[in-house]
């Protein structure tokens, strides 16, 4: 046989190999899958053609956000702090979306070990089932809170080093580290995905959301924590399932780190000024609590670098602002007004 034709065979082999997760349906669990972000990625798994198994133990999660599947997903009501549970989840499983945390920063400022049992002992029990049942793969829910009050902005993901602020940020650093050793004693292949603040429909807090109560109790005044002055990275929800999804489709790598996000920023005062506009409320009185950031732990200011993301490829449906006036829309019409 022709050496050529051999050498280009073999090559296009081992590309369908490296490619094997786009060409076939999988079986695929996400943790956190009932929840605000992970629903929407079970919505993007199920209309990809995966067979979907979702963990969640519903602190947070809701059953309408994935009922609309029916049999089409698999759910199991659990605890990821019962490694015998995570265990049996884990049966034939091709690639793990982990995605299950505290979705409060504020909370583990109170009870100061939610961040670590909710976020690295939980990590550690997903890992170490997926080693006991032989997955290779996993996807996890990190946060730009890594970066700490990062020096430089736009950050990329090879800023550091990283110094968080907050036992949110903290815990999913660590998780991040406990993935990486994972893959290097383990042979795991892993991809990090650190998060702007992601907003959208089936929201349960957050900003917005907070804003939205607030003048549903009053319309005609609205509380911010802080001076309105703080400044972040938003991405609409559907836009992150989305990127997630192609970058597990997409990247290869046996660490596969990005940010995602936008190029932009949106204030904290401009989101209270969106969310009165949709709300159609007149002559709301915005008052603040003064202050550099919201609460102990909060970045003031934070701007990711998604070039990594953009040049696999992607492009969002949403600016910050816009992603965030989508958002206050969808949530008015969920919650509701008087």
């Amino acid at each position: 046989m022709n050496r050529h034709f051999t050498f280009c065979s073999n090559l296009i082999i081992e590309a369908l190999k490296n490619n094997s997760r786009v060409a076939q349906s999988m079986k695929v669990l996400v943790t956190g899958g009932a929840g605000f972000i992970g629903s929407h990625l079970v919505d993007l798994l199920v209309e990809r053609g995966d067979e979907v198994i979702i963990f969640d133990n519903m602190s947070s999660g809701r059953a309408e956000f994935f009922a609309h599947h029916g049999e089409n997903v698999q759910f199991v009501e659990g605890d990821l702090l019962d490694l015998d549970a995570v265990k049996a989840a884990m049966d034939g499983i091709d690639l793990v979306f982990h995605l299950a945390a505290n979705p409060d920063i504020r909370l583990g400022t109170r009870v100061t070990d939610t961040d670590l049992k909710q976020g690295t002992i939980a990590t550690y029990n997903v890992l170490e089932s997926m080693r006991c049942a032989d997955v290779k793969n996993i996807a996890f829910a990190s946060s730009s809170v890594v970066y700490g009050e990062a020096s430089e902005m736009p950050t990329p993901e090879t800023y550091g080093p990283l110094f968080p602020i907050s036992l949110y940020g903290a815990s999913k650093l660590g998780s991040e580290a406990l993935i990486t050793s994972w893959v290097g004693t383990f042979g795991l292949k892993a991809w990090l995905f650190r998060f702007a603040n992601i907003v959208g429909a089936r929201g349960t807090h957050g900003v917005i959301f907070d804003f939205i109560h607030k003048l549903k109790a009053d319309p005609t005044r609205l509380e911010v924590l802080g001076n309105g002055r703080q400044e972040k990275s938003y991405m609409e929800v559907i836009d992150c399932a989305r990127a997630m999804v192609h970058l597990t489709e997409s990247t290869n790598d046996q660490v596969n780190c990005f940010n995602l996000g936008t190029h932009d920023t949106c204030s904290v005062r401009r989101i209270a000024e969106i969310v009165v506009e949709e709300t159609g409320f007149e002559n709301v009185s915005i008052e603040y609590t003064g202050g550099d950031r919201g609460w102990a732990g909060d970045v003031p200011k934070t701007m990711l670098d998604p070039s990594a993301l953009f040049d696999q490829g992607f492009t969002p449906n949403y600016d910050s602002e816009g992603a965030i006036r989508h958002t206050a829309s969808t949530l008015i019409q969920e919650i509701g007004l008087p």
